[in-house]
């Protein structure tokens, strides 16, 4: 019975072996209690808190556009304001414009009802 030499692939001593290796045996990441993971943590509950702000915010520029337009509208800009200051720009630019034409639209209309 013939055994086989045993295969030595990591780490190589020899000098003339100098290869790099890949992520496959890179070590793997290492997760703390320490106040940087915890910022971390709390960085992504902020931003969904903003996404949903901003998402919000559209949602009642849109309903704003078909019924209450003078307590809608300018919530949803201030919502919008609030998002796009925090991150969310493209929902929170969306809430500010369509609040913003709601209650302008509400003015310019107003006088045609009556």
């Amino acid at each position: 019975m013939t055994l086989r030499p045993r295969r030595v692939d990591y780490p190589r001593k020899a000098p003339e072996h100098r290869e790099e290796y890949a992520a496959e045996v890179s070590p793997l990441p290492v997760r703390t209690n320490s106040a940087a993971g915890s910022a971390a943590r709390s960085e992504g509950k902020e931003g969904e808190a903003y996404k949903t702000v901003g998402y919000v915010g559209l949602a009642l520029g849109i309903a704003s556009l078909f019924i209450w337009p003078i307590i809608l509208g300018p919530s949803a800009a201030v919502l919008g304001y609030y998002a796009y200051n925090n991150g969310r720009k493209t929902a929170g630019a969306w809430a500010i414009g369509l609040g913003i034409v709601a209650t302008l639209s509400y003015f310019v209309m107003i006088p045609f009802t009556r």
